[in-house]
C-alpha cells in the first residue's frame, strides 16, 4: 500500500483522532493500526460490535450498499474510547471520500456525515465531586 495513491483525511470525536488514508483501488480491506503498533481489520477492531462497525462505514453505505468494496483504507486511531473511535473514523471516511470525489458532498451532507460532533466531557469544578454533582448537603 505504500506507493499507491490515496486520499488523506482526519476525523475527530471527543478525545479521539482518526487519521484515514483511503486508497481508491482496493477490495474492501480496512486496517486499523493500534497504539501498540498492531494492524487489525476494522471489523475485528470493534470486537464483534456490529453497530460500531456499521456506524464507522456509514459514509460508504450512503453512497451505495456495497461501495466500501471498491476501497482500501489504512486507519490510525489515537486517544479516547471505542465509541469515539467509531465516530472519528466515520468523519475521516466522509472527508476522504470528498477529497476523492467532490461531487459526493451533496449526497453525504444531508445525513450529517460531514459535521464534527463538538460534544466533549464537561470539566470538574472545584468544590464538586464531578462536573455538576455536589457533595451531600446537610441542614444541621
Amino acid at each position: 500500500m505504500a506507493n499507491k495513491e490515496y486520499n488523506y483525511a482526519i476525523g475527530r470525536r471527543k478525545c479521539t483522532t482518526a487519521v484515514v488514508k483511503l486508497y481508491s483501488q482496493g477490495g474492501g480491506t480496512f486496517v486499523v493500526k493500534t497504539a501498540s503498533g498492531k494492524e487489525v481489520p476494522l471489523k475485528e477492531y470493534f470486537g464483534g460490535n456490529t453497530h460500531l462497525y456499521e456506524n464507522a462505514i456509514a459514509p460508504f453505505s450512503v453512497i451505495a450498499p456495497e461501495a466500501y468494496k471498491k476501497f482500501d483504507a489504512h486507519i490510525r486511531v489515537l486517544g479516547g474510547g471505542i465509541a469515539g473511535h467509531s465516530d472519528a473514523i466515520k468523519l475521516g471516511f466522509a472527508r476522504a471520500l470528498i477529497e476523492w470525489n467532490s461531487d459526493l458532498r451533496p449526497t453525504l451532507k444531508p445525513y450529517g456525515l460531514l459535521k464534527r460532533d463538538p460534544r466533549v466531557k464537561e470539566r470538574k469544578k472545584p468544590g464538586l465531586k464531578k462536573a455538576r454533582k455536589a457533595p451531600t448537603w446537610s441542614k444541621r
